[in-house]
């Protein structure tokens, strides 16, 4: 947009908590706070068109959490948690045969008996529609893009999006100035390398003294399959093949209500081979013989991928800042070898609106509420995230074979001697120093996709009902274009153009140049691009409010 275009005053709306994402966390805030006092004013930004649409998740749910926050939902009819685990089975997967592990094997905390399968979706807008009973505001299809902040350099509020922004930058004939929300405390809450978290994070040096964060990018597809097939309450976690063993992953299949099953494949970033190609790695695991039986006469109905917080404990940056605090996946409070991260997000938003709530009581407003920082770790999130802090990290040293026992061995250590034999490990690198030049590793020939089992990148992505108004600028921004060509071209042969799970990313020819195309109306809004760049050129921001994908029961 031009400098000098003079832009109309924002108007504002003040409330006592703005909370940005209507996730797990950014909801059990808003319920929290309005059950401790009914009269504070909350308000939660949504960038999905509806609550739930940009959400997507496995999912398993340990349900402490809504225990914690609803006691009695198990009396009400309408809550989504309709399939209880029956079925708990690990396989490690070779090219053509499986082992299934002991599960008197597995530490207790890795039991998913007592669990429920969902699609997290649902389980927000019921959350969604339980804190609007209570008396909070909820406005989806606003995205927050800017954060505000009073003389004293401390957060008071954020900023939605400008609307009507046309492609050259400058506002078309349906421009609408975005909204001011200011208040006593901002929660963000937004996910996964948010944009905000990001840019606050580096703002109050929130990682210092901690380690780097790392992430893994989880692909799914929702299913329906014969009768026959289908085993309500089957939980079934696998690793190994098709990845090699120097190469960190898992998969899973949950057998949910109405003959539906979601298989999903998560690999870890830090892989080195820039021909690695995770949504193709992810269309091979579906054709092991362990697998594809369940998928025979069945349908596809959904499709959508995410990246997810694999740091854990010493990953997780100082959650409170001068006028708010960090929560959910926004922190980064994923348990890794559990593969769930919804059960500690709702008490993150407990445990921040039970303070929030306190400081406001006591007539305090934009200061730190360090209280969130100083208690997390002594409570259950510390708690279910120390057991596990050092799986991620012996399974990126050693690898598969020898890093997933010793993980476990570390695991029952912690749980039955309250010690490690490691200490705390560190990660090392970040995923996009992990990356490697091309010169270094093979070209990996991967099957065409056959239309019934296995599927190219562009069917899918119209299954996640992903939509973007073209004349708009482009919110996947790289910093530097000559550098992408120079190096993540030429050095390590533009691996966007795989790592990207919708095809957004190409470099084509034209003019006898190899030119960077980004198809951003393809974008489900998995932020890898954002992680895994080598340079960390590319940068991703949301674009005009509502927009992305539009996940019906993921």
């Amino acid at each position: 947009m031009s400098e000098e275009m003079e832009l109309p005053e924002r108007e504002s709306m003040e409330f006592d908590v703005v909370i940005v994402g209507a996730g797990p966390a950014g909801l059990s805030a808003a319920i929290r706070l309005k059950q401790i006092n009914p009269d504070l004013a909350v308000v939660v930004l949504e960038k999905g068109a509806e609550v739930g649409a940009h959400i997507l998740s496995g999912a398993v749910v340990d349900p402490v959490g809504i225990d914690a926050l609803l006691p009695d939902w198990r009396e009400d009819e309408s809550h989504p948690f309709k399939t209880k685990v029956t079925d708990d089975q690990f396989l490690f997967l070779g090219p053509a045969g499986s082992i299934r592990l002991p599960n008197f094997a597995m530490p207790p905390l890795m039991t998913n008996h007592g669990k429920y399968i969902v699609s997290l979706g649902n389980v927000c807008r019921w959350l969604a529609g339980k804190a609007e009973e209570l008396g909070v505001e909820i406005y989806p299809g606003f995205a927050a893009s800017e954060v505000l902040y009073g003389d004293a350099g401390n957060v008071i509020g954020v900023a939605t999006g400008d609307m009507g922004i046309e492609k050259n930058g400058e506002p078309g004939p349906n421009y609408t100035r975005g909204m001011a929300l200011l208040g006593k405390y901002t929660l963000i809450g937004e996910g996964v390398r948010g944009s905000l978290a990001k840019q606050l994070i580096a703002r109050y040096d929130l990682q210092k003294d901690r380690d780097v964060q790392k992430f893994g990018i989880g692909i799914k597809e929702l299913w329906e399959v014969k009768p026959e097939m289908h085993k309500p309450g089957l939980v079934q976690h696998s690793f190994g093949w098709p990845l090699d063993m120097k190469t960190g992953g898992g998969s899973f299949l949950y057998h949910l209500e109405d003959n539906l099953v979601a298989v999903g494949f998560v690999l870890h970033l830090n892989y080195k081979n820039p021909y690695l190609f995770p949504f193709e790695e992810f269309q091979r695991f579906k054709t092991h013989p362990a697998i594809k039986d369940v998928f025979e006469g069945a349908k596809r109905i959904s499709y959508g991928a995410r990246a997810i917080t694999e740091g854990g404990y010493q990953s997780v940056p100082k959650l409170s800042f001068p006028g708010g605090a960090l929560i959910g996946c926004s922190a980064g409070f994923v348990n890794v070898p559990r593969i769930k991260g919804s059960h500690n997000a709702v008490l993150s938003g407990i445990l921040a609106a039970d303070k929030l709530a306190a400081a406001i009581a006591a007539g305090r407003a934009n200061d730190e509420p360090v209280e969130i920082e100083n208690e997390w770790r002594n409570g259950p999130i510390g708690k279910d995230l120390k057991l596990v802090r050092n799986v991620k990290p012996l399974w990126s040293k050693f690898g598969t074979i020898i890093g997933i026992p010793l993980g476990g061995l570390d695991m029952w250590t912690n749980q039955l001697f309250g010690f490690s034999l490691f200490g705390t490990l560190k990660h090392g690198k970040t995923d996009a120093q992990s990356l490697e030049p091309a010169a270094k590793h093979k070209k990996i020939d991967y099957p065409r996709p056959d239309g019934v089992l296995t599927f190219d990148r562009l069917s899918s992505v119209f299954l996640s009902n992903t939509n973007h108004e073209e004349d708009q600028p482009v919110h996947l921004k790289v910093k530097d274009m000559e550098l992408q060509k120079r190096s993540e071209h030429d050095v390590y042969a533009g691996p966007s153009a795989r790592y990207c799970p919708a095809g957004v990313y190409e470099w084509v020819e034209k003019d006898g140049q190899e030119v960077y195309v980004i198809n951003a109306q393809n974008c489900v809004h998995c932020k890898t691009c954002d992680i895994k760049d080598p340079n960390q050129n590319i940068n991703w921001v949301p674009p005009q409010g509502g927009e992305g994908p539009v996940y019906p029961n993921m």
